[in-house]
C-alpha cells in the first residue's frame, strides 16, 4: 500500500533538507582548538590486551581482480580466523600510514581528517583469541578486550536476527564518536559520518576478499540493542553499521 507522503515521517527528508549548504548561508563559527575532541578512543580499564602479530604485506595480490571478486557472502565454515588476518582486517579499516609526531593519516578517507569511526570486533572464532567483545585501538595497532564471552545470540538478535552473524568468525561492530565531526561540521557532520563509515566498510570487503574470506555489511540493526551490547550510551557515541566475515563455507 503506497502511503501519501505528507501522511509520512519524513525525518529522513528533513534531515537532508536541514543540513544542506546553501550560498551565503554556510554556518560561521570559530572552531575550539582547546576543547577538540581526542583523536583516539582507549579502554584504561580493559580486561586485557592483545597486540596484533606485525603486518607484512603480500605485495603479489593483484588490486583488479580483487575488486572485480569482491561480492557478498553470508555463509561461513567452522574454520577459525587467525589473529594474523584479524590484524590485517582492522588496519585495512583505519590502520595509521603516515605518521607524524601529533597526527597521522590512515588508510581511508576522513571528512577534515577527524576520523569518527571506532570499530569493535565481538570475536566468536580466532585463532588464540577468547569470544568476546574487543575494541581497536588503533594507535598501538592492537585489541582491548572489554568482556569475554559467547556474544553470538544477542548480536544476531540486535541485527534482525540474521543468521550469518551466529556464523561469522568475527562481526565488527562500526561506532561514531558524534562530537569528533560535530566539532568543525555542527548538525551537517552526520552527512560526513556515514560517508566515512561507508569508506571504511568498502576497505574492510576489499581487505577481506583480498585474504580469501567471504565477508557481508549490515544495515538493518536494532541501534539501541547493539549499543547496550557494546555498552555505549548510544547518543555521544553510537552504532552506524556492522561487518560480518567469515572462512568461506
Amino acid at each position: 500500500m503506497n502511503v501519501n507522503p505528507s501522511e509520512r515521517d519524513c525525518y529522513g527528508d528533513d534531515f537532508q533538507e536541514k543540513s544542506k549548504y546553501k550560498k551565503g548561508k554556510l554556518p560561521q563559527h570559530d572552531l575550539n582548538w582547546p576543547n577538540k575532541p581526542k583523536q583516539y578512543k582507549d579502554y584504561e580499564n580493559a580486561l586485557f590486551r592483545v597486540v596484533l602479530p606485525k603486518l607484512e604485506f603480500n605485495t603479489g595480490i593483484e588490486f583488479w581482480k580483487t575488486l572485480l571478486n569482491r561480492h557478498s557472502t553470508r555463509s561461513y565454515s567452522k574454520i577459525p580466523l587467525t589473529l594474523k588476518e584479524l590484524g590485517f582486517l582492522l588496519f585495512g579499516m583505519c590502520g595509521l600510514t603516515r605518521k607524524y609526531p601529533d597526527y597521522a593519516f590512515r588508510t581511508t578517507p576522513s571528512a577534515g581528517g577527524l576520523y569518527p569511526i571506532e570499530v569493535y570486533p565481538i570475536v566468536n572464532n580466532v585463532e588464540k583469541l577468547k569470544e568476546g567483545i574487543y575494541h581497536y585501538d588503533i594507535k598501538n595497532h592492537a585489541l582491548e578486550c572489554l568482556k569475554e564471552g559467547d556474544f553470538k545470540a544477542k548480536t544476531c538478535d540486535a541485527c534482525l536476527g540474521q543468521k550469518m552473524v551466529l556464523n561469522s568468525a568475527v562481526n565488527f561492530a562500526w561506532t561514531a564518536i558524534i562530537a569528533r565531526s560535530e566539532w568543525k561540521y555542527l548538525q551537517r557532520c552526520y552527512r560526513y559520518i556515514y560517508l566515512d563509515c561507508g569508506h571504511i566498510a568498502q576497505n574492510f570487503c576489499l581487505v577481506a576478499e583480498a585474504l580469501n574470506l567471504g565477508a557481508c555489511t549490515i544495515g538493518a540493526l536494532y541501534d539501541d540493542e547493539l549499543n547496550a551490547i557494546l555498552g555505549i550510551d548510544g547518543i555521544n557515541e553510537t552504532i552506524i553499521y556492522v561487518g560480518v566475515v567469515g572462512n568461506i563455507k
